[in-house]
């Protein structure tokens, strides 16, 4: 399921991230990789922000739903 369903404060393992090559490559720097732990912090306007590798992160919901936990 994508990112946009997780529920607040609960750890995922992302499965896969998907796009174009350079959205994925994006999101890799950013540090969502297969395998990785994401927490979801807050969802507002579309936007979420999670937790990742002890870094806080925005994303858009465009981008979230191509990351799969």
């Amino acid at each position: 399921m994508p990112l946009t369903f997780a529920n607040i404060g609960e750890e995922n393992i992302i499965k896969k991230v998907g796009g174009k090559p350079e959205t994925k490559k994006f999101l890799e720097t950013l540090g969502f990789v297969a395998g990785g732990i994401v927490t979801v912090v807050t969802q507002t306007g579309g936007n979420v922000i999670v937790n990742i590798k002890e870094s806080r992160v925005a994303v858009s919901e465009e981008m979230a739903n191509k990351i799969m936990i």
